[in-house]
């Protein structure tokens, strides 16, 4: 597939950390994981799919761009809950079209494929609901089959729901998912969004702008003697759940860890003592400027992904061990 296919501005320029609805209740972003391959189907050639797209759905659509030895990309989709449903129905009939020996064919219906969303783990309750019932409502209204990720995607906040059937039931079923997304979409501000490739290159570029930001803080941290210290004017307060059995990977030995997160990203953390719903997560307020709050969120997620490795080698031992 063409490499100077059109990306979407959006995807590009948009800040790490944001709402999945910025612009508002009546505006819905939607992004979702898909292969190079596919990425050429939507884009077409010269751009002619997507600008088709946009025409037919009053939408703003577009990819991220190649990164070189990653095979997936992000397609991101904005506007409204129906315009956002019809293009994600769009797209998936293309992809249909466009590899018809790949969806798993039903003899007595009509050809049935995935599409990967990507959702911050923050919403996830917002869209699973208390027990399962939400998706399991989404499920039987729609049509379609839907899987949701335990894990959230590396250096993110963000994990896939995978949306299974026809063109026409997983439109149906992101309309619902979206109208979901946007009623409780202040949950979602803070989310640290998936980037392909993001153990590699991209880890260090998102680095860089905090660093840059510590050098330009220490003129308004650092007050000449004897002036009254004025803090930054544009704090922001994030929270974010974190798995109960994480927590302690996160606060380390006599809280060193946490300790060393709250220094060197500059905001202020503060942990919740018990679990604040049914889920059994505890809830991690931050407070800070954007760019301070977006190194907390990567210092925190990048413990967790550790400690999870960890975890799963310390596992693996074990088993080997019995089998020995």
């Amino acid at each position: 597939m063409p490499s100077d296919a059109p990306a979407s501005r959006d995807n590009d320029s948009a800040p790490q950390s944001r709402s999945p609805s910025p612009a508002g209740s009546e505006s819905l972003t939607l992004r979702a994981l898909v292969s190079t391959k596919d990425a050429g189907v939507i884009i077409g050639k010269a751009g002619k799919n997507v600008a088709e797209l946009r025409e037919q759905t009053g939408v703003k659509a577009g990819v991220s761009k190649v990164i070189p030895g990653v095979h997936e990309r992000v397609l991101t989709v904005t506007g409204s809950v129906e315009g956002v449903a019809k293009a994600y129905a769009l797209i998936v009939s293309q992809l249909v079209s466009a590899n018809p020996s790949s969806p798993v064919m039903s003899p007595t219906s009509s050809p049935t494929t995935a599409i990967r969303l990507l959702i911050s783990h923050n919403l996830m309750g917002s869209v699973i609901g208390r027990s399962g019932l939400k998706i399991k409502a989404i499920q039987d209204s729609s049509g379609a089959r839907m899987v949701a990720s335990k894990d959230m995607l590396p250096q993110s906040t963000e994990r896939i729901v995978e949306v299974q059937g026809s063109s026409e039931s997983i439109g149906r079923a992101i309309e619902e998912i979206g109208r979901c997304l946007l009623e409780d979409w202040e949950r979602g501000v803070g989310t640290v969004l998936f980037h392909p490739g993001a153990g590699e290159e991209r880890s260090g570029r998102r680095t860089h702008p905090t660093s840059r930001r510590s050098n330009g803080d220490v003129r308004r941290s650092s007050p000449s003697p004897g002036s009254p210290s004025s803090p930054p004017t544009n704090l922001r307060t994030q929270n974010i759940s974190i798995p109960s059995d994480m927590v302690g990977c996160i606060i380390g030995r006599n809280g060193t860890k946490i300790t060393e997160i709250r220094r060197l990203s500059g905001s202020k953390i503060s942990i919740a003592k018990e679990p604040h719903d049914e889920t059994g997560e505890r809830m991690f307020t931050i407070v800070g400027t954007p760019e301070a709050n977006e190194k907390a969120l990567f210092l925190l997620y990048n413990q967790l992904e550790s400690e999870k490795e960890r975890r799963v080698g310390r596992d693996q031992q074990q088993q080997e061990e019995l089998q020995d």
